[in-house]
């Protein structure tokens, strides 16, 4: 075998050279490639790790707003027990009540009437007796004999006797 020619080897040694930069440009952006894969992975997980913190954190509020609104609606619940049995206890008063309202109400309707009532008496007891001088024949269609307190005891009484007229309230 005869040795190839100068020219073949350098041409050989060109191609080679080329081939040797081109594997060391490859290896650079392979390099380049892995590193930046490798950043990519690595801001992912660290993305990935703060979504799944923020995934925890908003769990953990939800939980907290869940158990704030469980007590809040127990203490709504209680609230609305407790206005029921006020609201029980009232109508329980009104029901108790409602017999001496419609006695005081009857006796509102009756009141007019009493105080002239008490009116006529209290003018009669201002009046006094008849004096006794004015006791003996009343004037012919004069008022008659004085009248007594119905009592039961008129027969008791002198029929000439005054009247006495008082209240007793």
């Amino acid at each position: 075998m005869s040795a190839p020619p100068a020219l073949q080897i350098r041409e050989a040694n060109a191609h080679l050279a080329a081939v040797h930069r081109r594997a060391a440009e490859l290896e650079a952006r392979l390099d380049a490639a892995e590193r930046t894969v490798h950043a990519q992975a690595e801001r992912l997980a660290l993305h990935d790790q703060q979504l799944r913190a923020a995934l925890d954190e908003l769990g953990r509020a939800k939980d907290r707003e869940i158990a704030t609104l469980q007590e809040q609606l127990m203490t709504s619940e209680a609230t609305v027990h407790s206005l029921q049995a006020a609201v029980h206890q009232r109508d329980k008063l009104i029901r108790q009540l409602q017999p001496r309202a419609e006695l005081l109400q009857d006796i509102c309707r009756r009141r007019p009437p009493l105080a002239g009532l008490l009116a006529a008496l209290t003018e009669a007891e201002r009046l006094g007796p008849v004096p006794a001088s004015d006791l003996g024949h009343p004037p012919p269609g004069g008022p008659g004999p004085p009248l007594a307190n119905s009592t039961g005891e008129e027969a008791d009484r002198d029929p000439l006797q005054p009247a006495v007229f008082g209240t007793t309230v």
